[in-house]
C-alpha cells in the first residue's frame, strides 16, 4: 500500500503506469510476433519503435472517441514520415536537410493546438527512425508493415488494456472554480442583508477561503503542462478562456469594498443596490458549473439567467443617474453625503481644496465628489457582471459548439462570433511567427540540433546513428544552461543503464528466454522512472530495455550499451552546442522580453478602447473604429508570453524567484485586456448619444490613459534591459479633479441629474484606475527580474 500511495503521489492518476503498462504487453508481443512469425528485422525494428510512439509518448486526453481520433490521426502521419525518411536517408546531405525540415514543422505546428504539441515527440521519432536507419523505396513497404501494426494494435490497446476514464480536468477545474465562486457571491449577499450578521462573517470568511482555494487549483492545473492545454476545437477555445476570465472575477472579489456590519444604513443601501446582481451572477455561475460537466447539454436556463443578468445591470446603470444628485450649487444628496463621511472608498474620488474656490463651486465640487462616490458599489457591480456575464457567455458557446451535427462542424459552422478552425489556427500561427516568439527559437533550435545530429551520426561512422539522433532530442531543453544539466543527467542514466544491463547478462548468459521474459518489466520501469523517479532514471531504464532488445536481435553482450554511451553523448553534445548557439540567454530574459510585450500591446489596446469609447459620445471627437487589430495583437502578445512563462517553468535548475510571484504578473495581463473589453463593452451599447461638446471629460481621460501608456512603455524598457522598474504612480489628483468638472459642466441634466454618458465616463476612468493599481502588483511580483533597489 505504502508503493502505491508514493506512486500515486508522484503519477497523477498513474498515466505514467498505464502507459508504462499497455506497452510492456504490446511491444514485446508485436516484437516477438514481427521477429519470429514473420521473420523480418525491418518490421520488427518498426514495430516495435511504433509501439513506443503509439502507446508510451503520448497520452491523448478527452473522451474515448477523440482519443481514437488522435490516435488514428498519429498513425496516418506517422505513416507519411517513414515513406519520407525512408526516401530522403540518403545522400546524407538531403537527410540532414529533411530532417531539419521535418523538426520545425512539427515543433513549430505545437503552437496551434496542444494536441499536436502532444505528439511531437511521437511525430518526430516516426521521422528520425527511417531518416537515421538508410534505406530505398523497396525498404518502404516493410517500414509500413512494422508502422501499421503497431498503429492498429495500438488503437485496440488505448480502448481496450486498462482505458482511462474520460478526463479534462481543465474543464472539471473550471466547473468547481464557478461553483465555488456561485457560494461566495451568495454568502456575500447575506452577510449584507442579514440581521445576525456576525454568524453570517463566519460562513462569508469559509466561502472566501473555498473560492481562493478553487481558483488557485485552476490556475495550477492550467500551468501544469509545458504548453497552453487548448486545441483547434471549439470547446477547447472556449474553455481556455475561462481561465482569465475567473482569474479576473476572482481579483475583482479580492479588490471589492467590503461592506462592514457596523455602517450605518444609507451605506448599507448602497451596498443592497449591487445584491440583485450579485444573486443574478451566483445563478448564472451555477448553472454554468452544471453546464461544464455535462458534454453538449441545453442551457436554456443559462441564457435565462444570462438575461436577468443584464436587466440587473441595466438596473444599477439607471439607478445611478436617477437616485443620485449633482445638483449644481446645493447641497449633496444625504445618501452621498452619508456615504463619503463613512469613508466608503472610491476608485474615482476627487481630492478638492475648497480654499481657493467660489461657494457655489465649492459646493458643485462637493456634490460631484458625492456623486462618484456612491457609484462606487454600482461600478463594482457592473464590473462583476461584466466578467460574469463573460463567463457564461462562453460557457453556452462551449455547449453549442458540442450540439453540432457532424455535418455542421464538416462545414466549419461555429456558434456566435467565434473564429473557425482555420482562422483560429492562423491566428496562433501568426502569433508565434514572430522573432520574439520562445515557440519559434525552439522550433528553430530543434530543428537545427536535429539536422546536426543526423549528419554527424553519418560523418563520424557511428555504428548506430539512430541513437546520436534520439539523444538530441531527448536532451534538447530551453536553454544551454539547462541542456548541460539534462545531458549530464542522460549520459549519467544511461551509464547506469549500462551497469545494470552488464550485470543482467553476465547473470543469465545466453539464455534468450531470460531476455524476453526481462523485456516487458524493463518497459515498465522505463515507462514510469521518468515521472516517479527522473530523467536520469527513465535514461537508465529506457537503456536496459535497448540493451536487452538488441542482444534478443543479435547477441553482443554489454558491448550494445556501451556503443549507446558514445551515440547519445555526442547527441548531448550536439543539442548543447545549438542551445549556445540559438539562445544563450535562456528563459528568464525570453521571459522579461514577453512580459514587456504583452504589458506595451495590451495597453495599446486599452487606449483604443477608451478612444472608441469617447467617440460615441463627444460630437468634438472624430469616430473610432472597434480596435479589432488592437485586440488581436494584445492578444497574440499574451499568447506568446504564456508560452514563455511554461518554457520558464520546465526549465531546469532553480528559479531565482517564487513562480507565484512571476504568475501574478503574468496574469495582470490578462486582467488588463479584459478591463479594456470591459470599457469596450460600456461604450458599444446603442443607446450612446452624440449629444455634446465632450472635450473636457475626453481631455481628461486622455490623460490618464497617456499616464498608463507611458508608464507600462518604461515598464518593458526597464525590463528588457534589467533596471531598476518605475515607480508605481500615485492617484492623480488634477487628473480627477478634470474628471469632476466635466461632470459638473458638461455631464449632467440642469434638474441636476448625472446623465447615463456620465456613468460611463467615470465607469471608463475607474477601469482605468484598476489597470494604475496593476502596476504596484507587477513591481512587486518580478523583483527578480529587473533589480530593485531603486526605483527611477
Amino acid at each position: 500500500m505504502r508503493f502505491w500511495s508514493w506512486l500515486g503521489k508522484r503519477d497523477a492518476g498513474y498515466a505514467a503506469l498505464r502507459r508504462a503498462t499497455r506497452t510492456a504487453i504490446v511491444m514485446p508481443a508485436l516484437f516477438a510476433f514481427c521477429s519470429i512469425v514473420i521473420g523480418d528485422a525491418q518490421v520488427a525494428t518498426f514495430a516495435a519503435f511504433g509501439s513506443f510512439a503509439m502507446l508510451l509518448l503520448v497520452d491523448f486526453g478527452g473522451s474515448m472517441r477523440a482519443r481514437i481520433q488522435s490516435q488514428v490521426a498519429l498513425a496516418v502521419t506517422g505513416a507519411v514520415f517513414v515513406c519520407l525518411g525512408t526516401l530522403a536517408s540518403r545522400p546524407i546531405w538531403l537527410a540532414a536537410v529533411a530532417m531539419a525540415l521535418v523538426a520545425f514543422a512539427v515543433l513549430f505546428v505545437g503552437a496551434v493546438s496542444s494536441v499536436l504539441a502532444s505528439a511531437s515527440t511521437s511525430l518526430l521519432l516516426a521521422f528520425i527512425l527511417p531518416v537515421s536507419l538508410p534505406g530505398g523505396a523497396s525498404s518502404i513497404g516493410p517500414r509500413l508493415v512494422g508502422w501499421g501494426i503497431a498503429s492498429v494494435v495500438g488503437v485496440f490497446a488505448i480502448a481496450v488494456l486498462w482505458p482511462a476514464p474520460a478526463r479534462d480536468r481543465l474543464r472539471t477545474g473550471a466547473a468547481r472554480a464557478c461553483r465555488a465562486l456561485a457560494v461566495r457571491l451568495r454568502a456575500d449577499v447575506a452577510f449584507i442583508v442579514s440581521e445576525k450578521a456576525p454568524e453570517k462573517g463566519s460562513e462569508f470568511e469559509h466561502a472566501i477561503a473555498e473560492a481562493d482555494a478553487a481558483v488557485a487549483d485552476l490556475h495550477e492545473i492550467f500551468l501544469g503542462t509545458p504548453y497552453r492545454p487548448t486545441g483547434l476545437t471549439t470547446s477547447a477555445r472556449t474553455v481556455v478562456r475561462l481561465i482569465d476570465e475567473l482569474n479576473w472575477l476572482q481579483s475583482i472579489l479580492v479588490h471589492s469594498n467590503p461592506y462592514t456590519p457596523a455602517a450605518p444604513a444609507s451605506a448599507k443601501l448602497s451596498h443592497v443596490s449591487a445584491c440583485r446582481v450579485k444573486s443574478a451572477a451566483a445563478d448564472v455561475l451555477e448553472l454554468g458549473a452544471d453546464t461544464l460537466t455535462r458534454t453538449g447539454g441545453p442551457t436554456a436556463d443559462l441564457e435565462a439567467a444570462l438575461a436577468e443578468l443584464a436587466a440587473a445591470r441595466r438596473a444599477v446603470e439607471a439607478s445611478a443617474t436617477s437616485e443620485v444628485s449633482v445638483r449644481r450649487g446645493g447641497a449633496a444628496t444625504p445618501a452621498a453625503t452619508s456615504a463619503t463621511s463613512e469613508g466608503l472608498p472610491a476608485t474615482a474620488s476627487v481630492s478638492v481644496s475648497a480654499a481657493n474656490t467660489a461657494p457655489d463651486a465649492a459646493a458643485d465640487r462637493t456634490a460631484v465628489n458625492d456623486f462618484v462616490t456612491a457609484l462606487d458599489p454600482r461600478f463594482r457591480a457592473q464590473e462583476l457582471s461584466f466578467a460574469v456575464a463573460q463567463i457564461g457567455e462562453n460557457i453556452v458557446l462551449t455547449a453549442a459548439a458540442e450540439r453540432r451535427t457532424w455535418w455542421q462542424r464538416m462545414l466549419g459552422q461555429q456558434p456566435g462570433n467565434l473564429p473557425g478552425t482555420v482562422d483560429a489556427g492562423v491566428q496562433r500561427a501568426a502569433a508565434a511567427l514572430q522573432w520574439n516568439s520562445v515557440w519559434l527559437h525552439n522550433s528553430i533550435r530543434g530543428a537545427a540540433a536535429l539536422g546536426i545530429a543526423v549528419l554527424i551520426a553519418d560523418l563520424t561512422g557511428v555504428e548506430h546513428s539512430f541513437w546520436v539522433v534520439l539523444g538530441t532530442l531527448s536532451v534538447l531543453r530551453s536553454n544551454a544552461l539547462s541542456t548541460g544539466q539534462s545531458a549530464l543527467r542522460g549520459v549519467l542514466g544511461t551509464s547506469a543503464g549500462v551497469l545494470v544491463g552488464a550485470a543482467v547478462l553476465f547473470a543469465i548468459g545466453p539464455q534468450t528466454v531470460l531476455l524476453w521474459v526481462l523485456l516487458p518489466i524493463a518497459i515498465l520501469v522505463a515507462g514510469v522512472a521518468p515521472t516517479a523517479i527522473s530523467f536520469a532514471a527513465g535514461q537508465a531504464g529506457f537503456t536496459v530495455t535497448l540493451v536487452l532488445l538488441f542482444n534478443i536481435i543479435a547477441p553482443t553482450g554489454w558491448s550494445v550499451g556501451l556503443l549507446r554511451i558514445e551515440d547519445i553523448a555526442l547527441g548531448c553534445a550536439v543539442s548543447l552546442i545549438v542551445g549556445l548557439l540559438f539562445w544563450p540567454r535562456g528563459a528568464a530574459a525570453a521571459l522579461r522580453r514577453a512580459l514587456a510585450d504583452a504589458y506595451v500591446e495590451t495597453v495599446a489596446y486599452l487606449s483604443a478602447t477608451v478612444a472608441f469609447g469617447l467617440g460615441r459620445c463627444d460630437s468634438t471627437a472624430s469616430r473610432q473604429p472597434v480596435p479589432t487589430a488592437e485586440a488581436l495583437q494584445a492578444a497574440a502578445a499574451s499568447r506568446r508570453l504564456d508560452d514563455t512563462f511554461r518554457t520558464y517553468l520546465a526549465e531546469r535548475g532553480a528559479k531565482r524567484l517564487a513562480l507565484a510571484n512571476v504568475a501574478s504578473a503574468v496574469t495582470g495581463v490578462g486582467a488588463m485586456r479584459l478591463a479594456g473589453d470591459a470599457i469596450l463593452d460600456i461604450w458599444r451599447s446603442d443607446d450612446c448619444i452624440i449629444d455634446g461638446d465632450r472635450a473636457t471629460a475626453r481631455l481628461a481621460l486622455d490623460a490618464s490613459t497617456s499616464k498608463l501608456a507611458g508608464w507600462y512603455g518604461e515598464l518593458g524598457r526597464q525590463l528588457v534591459a534589467q533596471r531598476a522598474l518605475p515607480r508605481p504612480a500615485l492617484r492623480d489628483s488634477a487628473a480627477d479633479d478634470a474628471l469632476a468638472d466635466a461632470v459638473r459642466r458638461d455631464l449632467s441634466h440642469s434638474s441636476g441629474a448625472a446623465t447615463r454618458t456620465a456613468v460611463r465616463v467615470i465607469w471608463t476612468g475607474d477601469y482605468l484606475d484598476v489597470v494604475r493599481r496593476l502596476e504596484s502588483m507587477i513591481v512587486e511580483s518580478v523583483p527578480a527580474l529587473a533589480p530593485a533597489q531603486s526605483h527611477s
